[in-house]
Parts: C-alpha cells; structure tokens; sequence
C-alpha cells in the first residue's frame, strides 16, 4: 500500500482543539480523523487511509485515482 500516492489533508481545527486529518481524493471523506498533535495526526491519517483502502477492497470497490501534481 505504500506505493499509493493519496492526498493527506492536515489542518488545525480551533473548534475541534486538534489536526483534522481528510483526503481529498476519496469521495465524502472530508475529514477521516484526527490528532492531537500533528504526528499523532500523520500517524493516524495512515491507518486511516489503510483502512479506507482496505474497505474499498473488501466490497470489490474500485480505489479512486490519486491526484498526484507534478513539479515542473
């Protein structure tokens, strides 16, 4: 799984006093999860992403296409 190239959006909520973790490139997932520190976010927004992908798998889903930007 780690050669899959998803978007990890992590940004700081005032409301929520925590790192939202989202990704953008999977339908209704605005925000998937959260932490309280942005490497307790990093490390949770991989399992999450894990787990979403796994899902996807598990009822034969086709995955969404990344979006990947290229530098020019």
């Amino acid at each position: 799984m780690s050669k899959l190239k998803y978007q990890m959006i992590i940004q700081w909520s005032e409301y929520d006093d925590c790192f939202l973790v989202g990704f953008p490139d999977f339908p209704g997932q605005r925000w998937r999860t959260h932490g309280d520190t942005y490497e307790s976010a990093v490390a949770n927004g991989i399992e999450a992403l894990e787990s979403l992908i796994l899902a996807y798998e598990a009822v034969g889903d086709p995955l969404p296409p990344p979006t990947v930007f290229n530098a020019a």
